[in-house]
């Protein structure tokens, strides 16, 4: 048996979950202006309660509130920050779908003057005695979409001080996690596996951005996000090629990106292999021993459950580049990055989340 006592563990998700039916109708009353905010927050935390329970109850160890408070994966987040706001994305868009994610726009200095979401995770954290896991997005998010063009060059002429104050926003920002009880921390970001895609890259250039040299801006940023972390928090990364309405946005291997994300200073990669549109494993002999790799083998995209021993190749796939003791499982991206949800239904996440737990099992004890 390979046991993992602090996280990554073997079994992991991603994060976001399908919100219930109730939950949906309540930010649809609420944004017609039907319910109140308390009301939107009692409906909120009563899906956050049942979806622990479900965590738990399914074996999972590291437990999230399934993101269900935010309607974007990373811009409630990001719109917290100052100087930041939400613009009309231009760039690549997520297969045929009408509705489009916006993007953070740098309109001002970049600063964290206040808690950002540390009541969510208290709310977590109360719920339960196993690992509350939370998620934010990478500091990367605040350029990849618009690039150069969507931050202000009256604000930044120079982009090395907008990087500079992207690093102490998020620093004081992970601080005050921390000193909420945060002991695991997941970045997550879509930057360097959309760099693998030439259609991305493309979009870089007319951004006014080098795409040969971004995989490395990116790095040093989150480094310099994660400088002063504290000792005993886990940090993780999770990256992926788009998750909106089971849409996505980029595809290709890791190869040309994977030496520059390998060298960002955190503890394991959550990494998107549930298809062919992420190439093969070849790229993780380019991981430094010491750290994990969870592989993302199972699509949130669609409702159909993989097979065990089909995902059990995959990992023996797997540990021909990474150890197997250096390796864990989980989906390849949450269920519901937004509040529309993927195109499956509660039950077949439930059903994917017991397999990852189930195969875990099987394959490490």
């Amino acid at each position: 048996m390979i046991r993992m006592t602090r996280p990554p563990f073997r079994a992991e998700q991603v994060g976001s979950l399908l919100r219930p039916p109730e939950l949906a109708a309540a930010r649809r009353r609420f944004r017609a202006g039907e319910i109140s905010a308390d009301a939107l927050k009692e409906a909120q935390d009563r899906a956050i309660a049942d979806a622990v329970r479900r965590q738990e109850a399914i074996g999972l160890e590291s437990i999230t509130d399934g993101e269900m408070r935010r309607d974007w994966w990373h811009l409630d987040f990001l719109g917290q920050l100052e100087g930041v706001a939400m613009t009309e994305n231009p760039g690549p868009k997520f297969g045929a779908s009408g509705e489009q994610p916006p993007i953070a726009s740098v309109i001002g200095k970049v600063r964290c003057t206040r808690p950002i979401m540390v009541e969510h995770f208290a709310y977590l954290r109360s719920l339960t005695r196993r690992t509350p896991k939370f998620t934010i997005p990478s500091p990367s998010m605040l350029h990849l979409r618009g690039g150069r063009a969507a931050i202000s060059r009256e604000a930044y002429p120079d982009l090395d001080a907008f990087w500079t104050d992207v690093a102490l926003a998020y620093r004081s920002a992970i601080r005050h996690l921390a000193e909420a009880g945060c002991t695991y921390l997941q970045l997550d970001d879509v930057s360097f596996a959309y760099l693998c895609d030439p259609k991305v890259r493309e979009n870089c250039r007319r951004n006014g951005d080098d795409p040969e040299a971004l995989p490395r801006t990116y790095a040093a940023a989150i480094a310099a996000a994660l400088a002063d972390r504290p000792p005993g928090m886990t940090v993780a990364m999770h990256t992926c090629r788009g998750n909106f309405r089971s849409a996505w946005v980029a595809s290709g291997g890791y190869e040309p990106v994977a030496e520059a994300m390998f060298s960002v200073p955190v503890d394991a990669f959550f990494m998107e292999f549930d298809s062919e549109r992420a190439g093969g494993f070849e790229p993780l002999r380019h991981l430094p021993r010491g750290k994990k790799v969870v592989l993302g083998l199972l699509s949130t995209k669609v409702g159909t459950l993989e097979d065990k021993d089909a995902i059990r190749r995959r990992i023996e796939a797997a540990a021909r580049f990474v150890p197997l003791e250096d390796l864990c499982l989980s989906p390849q991206c949450g269920f519901a990055s937004t509040h529309h949800g993927n195109a499956l239904s509660i039950e077949d996440q439930w059903r994917k989340l017991e397999r990852v737990v189930e195969v875990a099992r099987e394959v490490w004890g």
